[in-house]
């Protein structure tokens, strides 16, 4: 059985199997008052099922990269086996930077930002109401704008592709996956010239190399027939066989 510890929550994978009472020691054993499993992810509001093995609370408090993630496994989506990828773009960040989060979630990407880095300003759009919900109360678990005594971290409730356009950022995340490739448009459109694009892709190993840029530079040809400079492929995690997440990070100009 392989297992997460999120907060004081046990999530469990699908090969679990547990009487009452394997549960009860189960519990005692990595110290967590619920034990859960993550049936699916459904939809661009990346909105659980899940079933409840253990206990009957399902919010919970997780520390990560010094970062304070408040989140109900019932409502909102964790993203897990993402935490070098959440402090890697966060220690990329420039100082005075304007980052736009096009996925932002409970705040994956915009928390740690927030609290390892020196950007001007965050701009959190997310469109399921629950994680919204999350998104605020992180920012204010982490002091973010308490801080910087102003409001560094913004949260926007709605569609990115109608949200991030209205923004001129020197960063742009993209932390989805699947159609990821159809908000590059928004996302180009937000972008400064000589900004950055974090360009997620869950893409067959033999096309890494060559898919994700191609999406990128097709589209910001549209967008005025700009130029995409390639900085870095990172491999997230193996999605399925023969498929990788990955992180292109490309230079738009």
């Amino acid at each position: 059985m392989k297992w997460k510890k999120i907060g004081d929550i046990l999530i469990v994978d699908d090969k679990f199997r547990g009487s009452e009472e394997d549960l009860e020691s189960i519990a005692s054993k990595h110290n967590v008052k619920s034990i859960v499993k993550i049936d699916r992810i459904e939809g661009q509001k990346r909105e659980p099922t899940i079933s409840l093995f253990y206990g009957k609370d399902t919010e919970t408090i997780h520390k990560e990269n010094g970062c304070l993630f408040n989140l109900d496994l019932s409502k909102v989506m964790w993203a897990k086996g993402n935490n070098n990828e959440r402090l890697r773009i966060a220690k990329l960040v420039k100082d005075g930077e304007t980052v736009v989060d096009m996925f932002a979630g409970i705040g994956y990407f915009s928390i740690p930002i927030g609290v390892h880095s020196d950007a001007k300003e965050i701009i959190s759009i997310e469109i399921n109401p629950n994680s919204y919900h999350f998104l605020k109360r992180n920012i204010e678990l982490n002091r973010i704008n308490e801080k910087a005594n102003y409001d560094r971290m913004i949260p926007v409730l709605g569609d990115c592709a109608v949200e991030a356009p209205k923004y001129s950022a020197d960063r742009v995340l993209m932390g989805y996956v699947k159609t990821t490739h159809h908000f590059l448009r928004p996302a180009m459109e937000c972008v400064k010239d000589g900004g950055i694009i974090h360009y997620h892709e869950t893409v067959p190993d033999k096309l890494i190399e060559t898919r994700p840029y191609e999406r990128v530079k097709e589209i910001a040809w549209e967008c005025g027939e700009r130029e995409v400079e390639v900085l870095n492929i990172q491999r997230i995690k193996r999605y399925a066989p023969g498929v990788e997440h990955i992180v292109l990070d490309a230079r738009i100009y």
